[in-house]
């Protein structure tokens, strides 16, 4: 599994705690912990709702490219 660490980064830039994006996620802390972790699988609208709330593309958040900036 991958690790997350661009969505660790985003949250720790916002000075969040793993708990409140848990719940902005409807996810338990433990659960947005094993998905930075790449312990689980992060899933497809779990994923879409994390680079829509930092507003950043879902290809920056799995270092597919560089560039955060989404495609619309």
């Amino acid at each position: 599994m991958p690790y997350y660490r661009r969505i660790r980064d985003l949250r720790e830039d916002k000075d969040l705690s793993q708990a409140k994006m848990g719940e902005i996620l409807s996810c338990s802390q433990r659960v947005y912990s094993n998905y930075e972790r790449g312990d689980i699988d992060i899933p497809t609208t779990t994923l879409s709702k994390i680079a829509d709330f930092h507003n950043v593309s879902v290809d920056y958040l799995l270092e597919r490219t560089d560039n955060p900036k989404m495609n619309k």
